[in-house]
C-alpha cells in the first residue's frame, strides 16, 4: 500500500492508542508538547556519541558556556563573560550567577573545567584547544582561567560549537567518567529535566520543565544563544519509525511536531491547514556514506578512492528528497555548501561522468579481492535507508561482495564504535549524516580526523589531513585559511576518508497553533501556544 492510500485509509484513526490524548485539553493550560523525533535516543551521553538525536536531547537537559546565534556568531550563554590578556594567551571565564543542576548543586567552575576534560578527550574542535592550553584551571567557585601556548580566539566556539559532540558543562561527578564510559545518569543545568522512569525503550521519552532554571538576564533568543525560557511543563518524545504513522498522527492532532517528515510527504502534510513547516536548519544535512580502514577492504585508500568515480549524488538527493531541487545539492565536497571554505578542490573525481566499468578496473588494479562489506544501514531513518539503498546498488555493480545489514539506529551507533573484524560483530561502512554546521571548517569536521584511534568511527590515520588542520588553526587570515581549505579536499580526495553523498535540507512539520520556534535544531525553549 502506498502512504498516501494508507494515509487516506486511516484517517479517521489513532495513531498511539492509550498513550494519545484527545487535542482538546492539551492546549497552555496543559503545556503538553509531544514530538516525533527523527528516532530513539538509545545514548544519552551528549558526549559520548556524535549521534545529532543525542546532541538534541542534550540540549534539553544540559547547558554550554557559550550559544551560537544565527549569523553563527558565539555569544555567552552560561558564563557572564570573559577577559582576554597577555596578547590572547590568558582567558579568564566567570559563570553567570544563580545556575543550578537538577539535583540543587550549584554550578561551580570545578563543574565547567572538569566537563571541557572530558569533552576534549571526544571531540576534534575542544581537543585542538586543548592542545595549544598550557593550564586549565579553577580560580573560585565562578571563574576559571585558560593559560595557552599561542592565542587561540576560537576557544568560545569550542566551547559553544553546536554540532556533535555537544560541549555540555556536568557536574564534576558525572564529568569525572572515563571519557569513553557513557554518562547513563542525566544531572544538567539546562531547562529541563529528564524522566528516565518514563522512558520505553523505542517508543517514548519524557522531559519535565526545571523550575530552578535562570535564563540569561539578556541577549536575543536566536540559535542556541541568548535567554532560554522554557513554556511547557512536559516534553513527550514519541518515537515512530514509520513515517505514514507520523504523518497520520500529525493530521489528527495526536502529534504537535514532526522534525523531518519524508520528502514524498510533503505535499501532503503541507495541503493541512492545521500544519506548518518551515527549514528548521539551513546549514543542511551532509549524508555520507563512512568507511571502517581498520579492515579490508577499506584499510586500503585506492579501493576507498575508486568508489568515488561510481557515486552519483544527484541519484541519492533524489532517493532522499525528490526532484524538487530547491531541497538539496549535488556536486558536493567536503565542506558545507555556500559557506566561505566550500571548494572545487579535486572535485572532478566527482563530477565527472559516472564510469562503472572504470570503477571496476581501478578496484581490480587496487587489489580488491572479491572481501565482503558489511555496510550498516538504519531503516528507522527514512533518509538513510533511502542514500543506503542507492549506495548497496552501487557497490553491487562495482562488483563489490555486499553484505546489507539493515538494522535500527540505535543499533547502528552502538555498532559503529566497535572495533573489531565484521565477522566478529564489527563493520565496514555505515550510512550517515553529518549537520552542515559541523562542516563549516576543519575545526570540528568529524569526517575530516585522520589521527587514528583517536579518530571518529573508522579511525583513518591521514598524517597529511592532520598536518593541513593544524595549518588552519594557525593561518593567520581567512584567505590563507581558504587556500589550506582548498588543500585539504584535494587531499581528501586522494585518501577518502567517507563517501559524500550530497547535502539536503528537510523541513519540519508542526501545528499552526506553536509559535516561537527556534531554527538550527530542534529546542524546546521559547515554543509555545499561540
Amino acid at each position: 500500500m502506498q502512504r498516501r492510500q494508507f494515509l487516506s485509509a486511516t484517517a479517521a484513526l489513532g495513531a498511539f492508542g492509550a498513550l494519545s490524548a484527545p487535542r482538546l485539553g492539551l492546549g497552555a493550560e496543559n503545556k503538553l508538547l509531544r514530538f516525533i523525533p527523527e528516532s530513539d535516543a538509545t545514548v544519552l551521553d551528549p558526549m559520548w556519541t556524535t549521534a545529532t538525536v543525542t546532541r538534541n536531547h542534550g540540549y534539553l537537559v544540559f547547558d554550554t558556556l557559550y550559544g551560537q546565534d544565527e549569523s553563527y556568531a558565539m555569544q555567552p550563554q552560561m558564563v557572564e563573560g570573559h577577559v582576554v590578556e597577555n596578547d590572547g594567551r590568558l582567558w579568564t571565564l566567570t559563570l553567570r550567577e544563580g545556575m543550578r543542576f537538577h539535583d540543587g548543586e550549584p554550578v561551580r567552575a570545578i563543574d565547567a573545567v572538569t566537563s571541557i576534560r572530558r569533552i576534549a578527550a571526544r571531540d576534534a574542535f575542544a581537543a585542538a584547544l586543548m592542545a595549544a592550553t598550557d593550564d586549565l584551571s579553577v580560580i573560585d567557585d565562578r571563574r576559571f582561567r585558560f593559560r595557552l601556548k599561542k592565542p587561540f580566539p576560537l576557544l568560545p566556539n569550542a566551547l559553544g560549537k553546536t554540532g556533535t559532540s555537544m560541549p555540555a558543562i556536568m557536574p564534576e561527578r558525572l564529568a569525572k567518567t572515563d571519557p569513553f564510559v557513557r554518562v547513563d545518569e542525566m544531572v544538567g543545568s539546562g531547562p529541563f529535566r529528564y524522566k528516565a522512569s518514563e522512558h520505553v525503550a523505542g517508543s517514548l521519552a519524557v522531559y519535565e520543565r526545571f523550575d530552578g532554571y535562570v535564563p540569561r538576564a539578556g541577549g536575543t533568543p536566536s540559535f542556541t544563544a541568548g535567554p532560554k525560557r522554557a513554556h511547557f511543563d512536559r516534553i513527550e518524545w514519541r518515537v515512530i519509525p514509520d513515517a505514514s504513522t507520523a504523518a497520520n498522527a500529525m493530521m489528527n492532532g495526536e502529534a504537535d511536531w514532526w522534525q523531518q517528515p519524508t520528502a514524498d510527504l510533503m505535499p501532503l502534510l503541507k495541503g493541512n491547514r492545521s500544519l506548518k513547516s518551515s527549514m528548521l536548519d539551513p546549514s543542511g544535512n551532509m549524508a555520507i556514506m563512512r568507511f571502517n580502514t581498520l579492515h579490508p577492504p577499506f584499510d586500503n585508500p585506492a579501493i576507498r578512492r575508486a568508489l568515488l568515480g561510481g557515486v552519483s549524488q544527484t541519484d541519492v538527493m533524489m532517493a532522499i528528497a525528490g526532484e524538487d531541487r530547491s531541497m538539496w545539492k549535488d556536486d558536493v565536497g567536503v565542506f558545507s555548501p555556500g559557506t566561505p571554505f566550500a571548494n572545487d578542490a579535486g572535485m572532478e573525481v566527482l563530477t565527472s561522468p559516472r564510469d562503472m566499468d572504470k570503477v571496476k578496473r581501478d578496484l581490480a588494479a587496487a587489489g580488491y579481492k572479491g572481501e565482503a562489506v558489511a555496510l550498516l544501514v538504519a531503516t528507522d531513518y527514512p533518509d538513510q535507508n533511502a542514500a543506503g539503498l542507492v549506495v548497496a546498488d552501487l557497490l553491487r555493480r562495482a562488483g563489490m561482495k555486499l553484505d546489507l545489514q539493515s538494522t535500527d539506529w540505535g543499533t547502528v551507533v552502538q555498532r559503529r564504535a566497535k572495533k573489531d573484524p565484521p565477522a566478529q560483530g564489527g563493520w565496514n561502512a555505515f550510512i550517515t549524516n553529518l549537520t552542515g554546521t559541523n562542516n563549516f571548517d576543519p575545526a570540528s569536521h568529524l569526517g575530516l580526523r585522520g589521527n587514528g584511534d583517536k579518530a571518529w568511527f573508522g579511525w583513518p590515520n591521514a598524517p597529511k589531513l592532520e598536518e593541513l588542520r593544524q595549518q588552519w588553526f594557525d593561518a593567520p587570515n581567512e584567505a590563507e585559511q581558504k587556500r589550506i581549505c582548498r588543500e585539504i579536499q584535494a587531499d581528501f580526495m586522494r585518501e577518502p576518508t567517507y563517501l559524500p553523498l550530497g547535502a539536503y535540507y528537510p523541513q519540519t512539520v508542526f501545528s499552526a497553533k506553536l509559535t516561537g520556534m527556534r531554527s538550527g535544531l530542534p529546542q524546546f525553549y521559547d515554543i509555545r501556544w499561540a
